[in-house]
């Protein structure tokens, strides 16, 4: 890599928007840059987050992933309501050994029922490593 990384400022989700992205995000060092329900960017090292080969685990695709797509499904659902994963499937295409992950997260579909959305993982140079759909399903919180 021929320039040092430097991520965004962080977005408090807690202070934000009341929730958190739950203890997994804080293992794995996810942190939150922007948020809406129709795009949200997140960052998460490589580091500490590989698999024994020693790139990127792929599950850690699907952490990021879900957990972004769910952030905003649930932004999306308003006052009462809850979204929930009812799918979820990636496409890994790349590696990383070090640096960063850019996870960029664009709504697909939001209906009243039903939310898909795509997360699309790069590295620092914006080469592809992995491409991650989720849908989620909206319903009345208990």
């Amino acid at each position: 890599m021929s320039a040092v990384y430097v991520r965004p400022p962080v977005l408090n989700l807690e202070q934000f928007r009341g929730f958190s992205a739950g203890p997994l995000w804080e293992k794995m060092d996810i942190q939150l840059h922007e948020l809406t329900p129709e795009y949200a960017v997140a960052t998460m090292p490589v580091a500490g987050n590989t698999q024994s080969v020693g790139i990127l685990h792929g599950g850690a695709y699907v952490v990021i992933g879900e957990g972004l797509g769910s952030i905003c499904a649930n932004m999306f659902a308003g006052e009462g309501r809850v979204a929930v994963g009812i799918e979820v499937n990636a496409t890994h295409t790349g590696s990383a050994r070090e640096g960063f992950v850019i996870a960029t997260c664009r709504a697909l579909h939001l209906g009243r029922t039903l939310t898909t959305h795509e997360i699309v993982c790069t590295d620092q140079e914006g080469r592809r490593l992995s491409t991650v759909r989720l849908t989620n399903f909206i319903k009345d919180k208990k």
